[in-house]
């Protein structure tokens, strides 16, 4: 079976090939590939519905926004109060209250608030203090260009997640000179993106003028390119965020490599962070061991 390969050396994370979509759909009427493509990528699915209605040039429904919103805010909540307290030994926070739950009334917006928000014993707090005890400065790192227009329809590696929508909050400036755009980065980001789509706050899905979709998801943004002859798809293309992370030099590639040989017992955790959407196999020398990624 091919795979993909995100590869440092010593340590390399292997991603099962996705399905091959354009198997799936071409030669498909158009209604029925609507229909399809949610169903198989279930994980995002009003992204996928979203874009691939947008892709044929179907409208989308007037509150789009709002449902991609509250798929996001149910993905962060697992993530955040569920997956990452239970891989760093924690007690699982309660998700059935929401927000509440986790995040305090008032995200920190300054250096001071946020160093006085880690010696909180509430809500993810404690998760947060714990992985940042976890990953020394610099460590599981990655430095890559944003995914803009232009690079979001390439498979080039880019900085097509959640962290690079809120990039520029200073909380995210100040970790990012701090500790680098690691582990801490991007799981703060995810608070962040909480707390924005608990306010229907998601980007709007749009057309780019070289006839690409883009619409948001909780792990980023998915570009989509669709060609329809007498109701019959003729050509489909589809770019995840996994694909960009995963891509040669990628965000994989890059925090596997800044993890230094003391702290490869922690390469599990930082995949769980990093959260591509299909398992990953890591492998370490003449160890190899999976990674089921939730």
């Amino acid at each position: 079976m091919a795979v993909s390969t995100s590869d440092t050396g010593a340590l390399s994370a292997t991603l099962a090939q996705a399905m091959p979509v354009s198997k799936l759909v071409l030669g498909k009427p158009v209604e029925e590939v609507v229909a399809l493509i949610p169903r198989v990528f279930n994980l995002c699915r009003g992204a996928q519905e979203a874009a691939v209605k947008l892709a044929f040039g179907l409208p989308l429904d007037a509150d789009v926004r709002r449902r991609l919103a509250q798929d996001f805010v149910r993905d962060h909540l697992v993530r955040l109060g569920l997956l990452l307290p239970r891989h760093l030994g924690l007690s699982t926070l309660p998700v059935a209250q929401g927000i509440d739950g986790l995040l305090p009334a008032q995200m920190p917006d300054t250096e001071a608030d946020f160093a006085l928000y880690l010696r909180q014993n509430d809500g993810a707090a404690p998760m947060l203090r714990a992985l940042d005890a976890a990953f020394q400065s610099g460590e599981a790192v990655a430095d890559l260009p944003l995914a803009d227009d232009a690079r979001i329809v390439q498979t080039e590696a880019c900085e097509n997640s959640v962290a690079a929508r809120h990039c520029t909050h200073p909380v995210m400036q100040h970790i990012a000179e701090t500790r680098g755009r690691g582990p801490l980065w991007r799981i703060f980001a995810r608070m962040l993106d909480l707390v924005a789509c608990s306010r229907g706050e998601v980007p709007a899905p749009k057309r780019l003028d070289n006839g690409w979709v883009v619409v948001p998801a909780s792990r980023g943004a998915y570009a989509m390119q669709a060609c329809v002859r007498e109701g019959i798809v003729a050509q489909f293309e589809r770019i995840t965020p996994t694909d960009h992370m995963m891509a040669a030099g990628g965000i994989m590639a890059q925090s596997l490599a800044s993890l230094p040989a003391r702290s490869r017992h922690l390469a599990p955790l930082l995949v769980d962070v990093l959260d591509p959407c299909s398992p990953v196999t890591l492998q370490d020398g003449a160890h190899v061991g999976g990674v089921a990624n939730a």
